[in-house]
């Protein structure tokens, strides 16, 4: 969440901030946190002079006793009682006052970055960076983007092809479990598997650590990274246990991180992991949700940094160009978008989503996100770091990316890659998956 320094200290720039993301009553909330702000000041300000003056009449009480004006001590004492009455409620009114001034910050979203473009929707997001022709920032939007490429053999969309050649059982996943839990088989299981080992090998050349985490979290990890109390009802719950089913890896992985002070010298601190993500996707229908492109359990590697502020930009341009580097092995058409104010998400301060085309389905699909969430995260985490040069304790920078969620980059293989005599396998995959077709 957004530290009360900088909304008081620039109210002007978080407001214009919360606008530029389409926040609606931006002025309004940030004018209710300083408003709660100031009442919990002046509330522990009277409390503590309600404190220090019981204390001096405490040792008044002494002093009358040892004298023997018993008379005056009672009366003393009664003054006494008064106070902590008094300071029973105003401890009550600051508990309250803390609490909702935690609750009033919860609601508000980060607050973008200026290189962040206006607008309110994906039509809006600049491509930046496309391996099919060059861009101009702020002239190719997503809405004036007319470079789509166009491959003949490209006839089928990815669940007739995975039908044809027995590589996903989407009925069989409706019958085990539900609509958006597929069956992979055969030489669909194959390739997701060669996808994840790909991703995990290219991540630990990239110097990332390999993490195995819980694929269920504690509601205070979900707060830790903005899941929660924002997303509660994207994510599945075992309402029993009171635990959250991770919606992706980023959740226990930064979260390894909270509460947690570590030593300047240990940043950047890059990990990676693969796990099983699980979303309830509600609201989702239609022919987007259809075979692989929208589903409630897949697998994804996710890569995550934690870092000074002053390094994190460069660790953020040096997860961007590993995504793409994934995507030119992968030899797929991609574009790479700078999310504009209205279409990033709560808790980020910059995003870029990297895309896909289909060309079955005449459609591009976001196969990562590659956010930096500056101080944001840090600050629910408590997740802080001691600076070398003075020793004092600051906030680190959070970073996550998608490296890659695999189910849109399988549909995007099978459909680009039909061929006659079957699913071309990319040189990259090859030694993983033991073959170069599937037919």
């Amino acid at each position: 969440m957004l530290t009360l320094q900088l909304i008081k200290e620039q109210t002007a720039r978080v407001v214009a901030g919360l606008e530029k993301k389409h926040f609606t009553g931006a002025k309004e909330a940030i004018d209710n946190v300083l408003a709660t702000d100031k009442k919990r000041r002046e509330t522990q300000a009277a409390l503590d002079n309600s404190l220090a003056e019981a204390k001096k009449l405490a040792a008044e009480i002494g002093a009358l006793m040892k004298g023997g004006d018993r008379e005056k001590a009672e009366a003393v004492k009664a003054q006494v009682a008064t106070l902590k009455t008094e300071q029973a409620n105003m401890q009550q009114a600051l508990n309250e006052a803390e609490a909702e001034l935690t609750r009033q910050l919860c609601q508000i979203p980060n607050i973008p970055y200026d290189e962040v473009p206006e607008g309110r929707c994906a039509e809006d997001n600049w491509v930046v960076k496309s391996n099919l022709k060059d861009c101009v920032e702020g002239q190719d939007t997503v809405g004036n983007w007319d470079a789509n490429p166009t491959v003949e053999t490209a006839k089928l969309p990815h669940w007739e092809l995975a039908k044809k050649y027995d590589l996903i059982d989407f009925d069989l996943g409706v019958k085990i479990t539900g609509a958006g839990f597929p069956v992979y088989r055969g030489l669909g299981a194959r390739l997701q598997r060669a996808l994840i080992n790909f991703f995990l090998d290219e991540a630990r050349a990239s110097g990332y650590e390999e993490i195995m985490p819980p694929t269920v979290v504690n509601a205070a990890s979900g707060y830790g990274t903005g899941q929660l109390p924002d997303k509660e009802g994207q994510m599945y719950h075992c309402e029993v246990d009171d635990l959250y089913l991770i919606p992706t890896a980023e959740v226990p992985v930064t979260n390894i991180y909270r509460d947690v002070i570590l030593d300047e010298k240990q940043l950047p601190i890059k990990n990676c992991a693969y796990t099983q993500c699980f979303r309830r996707e509600a609201g989702s229908y239609g022919k987007d949700v259809r075979g692989l492109n929208r589903l409630h359990e897949f697998s994804k590697i996710e890569i995550v940094r934690i870092d000074t502020p002053e390094h994190s930009a460069e660790s953020h341009k040096e997860m961007l160009e590993h995504v793409e580097g994934l995507l030119r092995k992968l030899e797929l058409p991609y574009r790479i978008l700078r999310l504009c104010g209205g279409d990033q998400s709560f808790t980020s301060a910059i995003c870029y989503d990297f895309e896909v085309y289909s060309e079955a389905q005449k459609r591009w699909l976001e196969v990562s996100s590659v956010s930096n969430f500056d101080t944001y995260q840090a600050n629910r985490l408590k997740c802080r770091y001691r600076r070398t040069e003075d020793r004092k304790t600051a906030l680190c920078h959070t970073l996550n990316g998608s490296a890659l969620a695999l189910p849109r980059i399988v549909a995007a293989l099978l459909e680009n890659n039909q061929t006659p005599e079957g699913i071309r396998i990319p040189k990259a995959l090859v030694a993983y998956m033991g073959c170069e077709m599937i037919s």
